[in-house]
């Protein structure tokens, strides 16, 4: 992993491959980039592109700098485009579309498009109180240091049975979720927040092409947001992806983003 500094002097761990145009990848939610997540979406991309994979701030080998602010992230962002020479394309999963939308509208010229793999809003309203009570528990749990117990309620929030939940608790990846725990704050307080449908304000004010997919085999409810989410973004399409969950085949998906990003 290479270095650079983030305006706010925090250090940012990313890799570089390929050549191209560049293409910042933004994971989501507990995502480490050096341990692996990701490089083979990485690989496949790369004959296309100038591929940047990094660590987010307080994951793995970057930094963090408190108090957290998304505006921290996006300068992030921006850092590695600047880097990779830009303009760039980004692609953000899961909760790392949210974040690469909001970059795009910061951004400006320097994001040419940005793809978002089941941005995780949901327009239904009767989940809006189970959104809010998990946040208010995450926010007590991590201001307890309870971060085992913070990363066992995302987990049983996203349908993980508990019996589950504690067997993942004894096996040997848990220290390292409890590790970037805060940063369940980060994805889902700061830049999903509430409430927790499509912000349609905030897509309507995305200046670039956008592509946003989904699979017809995830949770029941990220179709439709991302649906909503393309509407409401004025150059947005939708894709979806058969077959897929929201752990989606990067051979499957590595295509798609590059005939997106060509076109």
């Amino acid at each position: 992993m290479n270095t650079l500094s983030s305006p706010d002097g925090t250090v940012i761990a990313y890799d570089q491959q390929g050549q191209g145009p560049a293409l910042i990848l933004v994971d989501g939610a507990l995502t480490v980039h050096s341990s692996g997540s990701g490089s083979e979406l990485a690989k496949l991309v790369a004959p296309h592109f100038t591929v940047c994979g990094f660590d987010r701030r307080g994951r793995g080998e970057s930094g963090d700098t408190l108090p957290y602010a998304v505006d921290r992230e996006i300068d992030d962002i921006e850092a590695l485009i600047d880097r990779a020479g830009g303009p760039a394309f980004l692609y953000g999963h899961s909760s790392g579309g949210p974040l690469a939308m909001r970059a795009a509208i910061r951004l400006g010229g320097k994001v040419s498009k940005i793809a978002m793999y089941e941005p995780p809003y949901n327009n239904d309203p009767g989940a809006q109180e189970a959104w809010s009570q998990y946040l208010s528990q995450l926010e007590q749990a991590l201001a307890e240091d309870r971060r085992g117990d913070a990363v066992a309620l995302f987990m049983r929030f996203i349908g993980t049975p508990a019996d589950q939940v504690d067997g993942m608790r004894r096996a040997s990846f848990w220290p390292g979720l409890e590790a970037v725990a805060p940063t369940l704050a980060y994805d889902h307080a700061a830049i999903l927040g509430e409430p927790w449908w499509v912000p349609a304000e905030l897509a309507a004010r995305v200046p670039v092409p956008a592509l946003v997919l989904a699979s017809d085999a995830s949770l029941p409810f990220m179709p439709d947001a991302a649906r909503v989410l393309s509407q409401a973004i004025p150059q947005g399409r939708m894709r979806t992806l058969k077959g897929q969950t929201h752990e989606v085949d990067p051979a499957v998906l590595a295509p798609v983003l590059a005939e997106f990003f060509a076109s």
